[in-house]
C-alpha cells in the first residue's frame, strides 16, 4: 500500500510514449490542493482490473478521468469496476468526449460528476467542495474558459522518464477561427495565443532539460505570422542535429516571410501536419471548409521542393456527399504533389461537432461503438466502405512506411487511386486480413500481385523488390527468389554432372 492520496488525475493513453497534457495542465492549475493529488497515466493495453487495483492503492477520495474517443470504452470498464469495488470514491470525467450533453456516451451514467469544456479552473474548485464535504447537486458542471495569461503553464511536470522515452506535447495558442464541421474545434471562436515571451521561456527550460522532439498541437500553427516567425526563429538559433519540431499548419497560408525561415532549418528537422481533407470544392462547401485548393497544391510543391521538412498530408473519407470517385480524385491530385505521407481517415461522429447536422440527410451511418467510424452513406455503401478502409490500412504499410520507394512507383502508375485499389483488394483476397503481415510474407504477396495481377515482367519485379528488400535488412530469401535459386542450382548441378562424366 501507498500512502493516502485524495486527488488522482488519471487517463488511458493509446501507447506509452504519449503523455497525458490535458492532465498536466489540471495539476499545474490545482494550486494549494497539488500537496493533495497525482497524477497516474495509463495506456490502452492494460487491463481494467490491474488499473482499478493500482488506483485505489493510493486510497483516493476523488478520481478524475480525461475521457476521449479512443479511451472511452476502456475508461468506462475501469469505471464500472471501480465504482463496484469502491462506490465512496467520487468520479469526475472530463475531456471532448463527455463534454457534450444531451450527446454523451454511457459512462456519464456512472459518474458523479462531469465537466465539459476547459478543467482547469472548474476542477480545482469541485475538488476543494467535495473534500470539504459540500457536494454540489448538480451533476453536469460547465467548465470555466480562463484567459491564457491566467493559467500556470504545465511543461514543468514532464518529469525526467518523460523526457527521455515520451513525446513531449506544447502548445503555443488555444482554438481555431475556421470553421469546419467535421472538427470540434468548430465550435471555438477564435484562435488565442500564450502570451510569447513566457511560452519561449518555457521552450527555453525544456530545452535545458534535454527535450529534443516538440509536438505543437495548436491547431493553426502558421495563423499568426509574426508568433510563427517568432517561434521558429528561437528554434532556429538554438538548432541541434536531433532537435525535430512537429506543427499543424494551415495549407493555403504561406507568406513568402515564413519561407524564407522555413528554408533555413536542416533537413528532417521539420514535420508538418497538413489537413487537405478533400479538394472536392462543392464538399468543402458543404462542410463550412474555406480552402483555396489552388493555393494549397502550391504551397505542399513548394515545401516538398524547397525545403528539408517531413510532409504528413491527411485526406478523410466518407464526409457527406462524398463517394468513392470523388475520393479516389482528391487522392490522386495529393500523390501527384509527393508528401511524404497521405493519412487516410475514415471520417468519426465527434460528439457535438456541427457536422452531425447531415447525419439524415446524407444518411451518415456511423459505428455505436468507439470510435464511431462511418459505416455508410447515402453515397457510399457497407462495401465500398470497407474497401477504403482496407485501402488505408494497406496504404499505411506499402505507401506511408517508407520500406518500398522503388517498388511503389511501379504500383501507381498514371491512375494512382485505381491502381492501388486493384493492389489492395489483391491483397486482402491473397491474405484476407490487413493485420499481422509479416514484411517479408508481405514481399512475396507483393511479387505474385503484381506479375499476376499486374502481369508485370517478373525481372523488373524482381528487381526493384530486391532493392527494397535489402534496404529493409530482412533475414533470408524470400519466395520467388528461392525458387530462382534452385532452378539454378539444379541446372548448375546437372553441369557438374556432365563435366565429370566427360573428364
Amino acid at each position: 500500500m501507498t500512502g493516502s492520496t485524495p486527488i488522482l488525475l488519471s487517463t488511458l493513453n493509446a501507447r506509452y510514449m504519449h503523455t497525458a497534457f490535458g492532465l498536466r495542465y489540471l495539476y499545474a492549475n490545482l494550486g494549494e490542493l497539488q500537496q493533495q493529488a497525482k497524477i497516474i497515466e495509463f495506456t490502452l493495453q492494460q487491463l481494467p482490473i490491474n488499473i482499478a487495483e493500482q488506483l485505489l492503492s493510493h486510497q483516493p477520495q476523488i478520481i478524475g478521468f480525461s475521457v476521449y474517443i479512443w479511451n472511452v470504452s476502456e475508461i468506462y470498464k475501469t469505471v464500472a469496476m471501480l465504482k463496484q469495488i469502491a462506490p465512496e470514491v467520487i468520479i469526475i470525467l472530463g475531456g471532448p468526449e463527455v463534454s457534450h450533453q444531451p450527446d454523451v456516451p454511457d459512462i456519464v451514467h456512472l459518474a458523479d460528476y462531469v465537466i465539459s469544456g476547459p478543467g482547469e479552473i472548474s476542477i480545482k474548485a469541485l475538488c476543494w467542495q467535495i473534500l470539504n464535504g459540500e457536494h454540489p447537486p448538480q451533476k453536469f458542471i460547465d467548465g470555466i474558459s480562463p484567459t491564457l495569461d491566467q493559467l500556470k503553464l504545465p511543461y514543468q511536470y514532464y518529469n525526467d522518464e518523460d523526457i527521455r522515452n515520451r513525446l513531449i506535447y506544447v502548445e503555443a495558442s488555444r482554438g481555431c477561427p475556421f470553421k469546419c464541421e467535421f472538427c470540434l474545434s468548430a465550435l471555438d471562436k477564435t484562435a488565442t495565443a500564450f502570451p510569447l515571451n513566457h511560452f519561449l521561456a518555457e521552450m527555453d527550460k525544456l530545452l535545458q532539460r534535454g527535450v529534443r522532439n516538440f509536438k505543437f498541437i495548436d491547431r493553426t500553427f502558421n495563423l499568426k505570422m509574426s508568433t510563427s516567425i517568432a517561434i521558429l526563429e528561437f528554434f532556429l538559433q538554438r538548432m541541434t542535429d536531433d532537435l525535430y519540431l512537429h506543427f499543424e499548419v494551415v495549407p493555403d497560408h504561406l507568406p513568402d516571410k515564413l519561407k524564407q525561415v522555413l528554408q533555413q532549418f536542416p533537413t528532417n528537422s521539420l514535420q508538418f501536419e497538413i489537413g487537405v481533407q478533400t479538394f472536392d470544392s462543392k464538399i468543402q462547401d458543404l462542410i463550412s471548409r474555406k480552402q483555396n485548393n489552388d493555393k494549397t497544391k502550391a504551397n505542399i510543391k513548394w515545401l516538398r521542393e524547397n525545403t528539408g521538412a517531413h510532409l504528413h498530408t491527411d485526406l478523410i473519407f466518407g464526409l457527406p456527399s462524398d463517394n468513392l470517385a470523388n475520393f479516389g480524385r482528391s487522392f490522386d491530385q495529393l500523390i501527384a504533389l509527393r508528401p511524404h505521407e497521405i493519412q487516410l481517415g475514415i471520417l468519426k461522429r465527434l460528439r457535438g461537432a456541427p457536422l452531425n447536422r447531415h447525419n439524415e440527410p446524407y444518411q451518415l451511418r456511423f459505428n455505436p461503438e468507439a470510435p464511431y467510424n462511418i459505416l455508410s452513406t447515402k453515397d457510399i455503401n457497407f462495401s465500398t466502405m470497407q474497401r477504403v478502409n482496407r485501402f488505408a490500412r494497406y496504404w499505411d504499410m506499402i505507401g506511408n512506411s517508407g520500406r518500398f520507394p522503388h517498388t511503389l512507383p511501379l504500383i501507381l502508375t498514371d491512375r494512382p487511386f485505381e491502381s492501388f485499389m486493384q493492389l489492395s483488394d489483391a491483397l486482402f483476397q491473397l491474405s484476407g486480413s490487413t493485420w499481422k503481415i509479416a514484411l517479408k510474407r508481405l514481399f512475396e504477396l507483393l511479387y505474385d500481385i503484381l506479375t499476376v495481377h499486374f502481369g508485370l515482367a517478373v525481372d523488373d519485379i524482381k528487381q526493384v523488390l530486391a532493392q527494397d528488400y535489402s534496404r529493409a535488412k530482412l533475414k533470408g530469401i524470400p519466395a520467388y527468389e528461392r525458387t530462382t535459386t534452385i532452378e539454378i542450382s539444379t541446372k548448375q548441378g546437372i553441369a557438374n554432372k556432365r563435366q565429370l562424366i566427360h573428364l
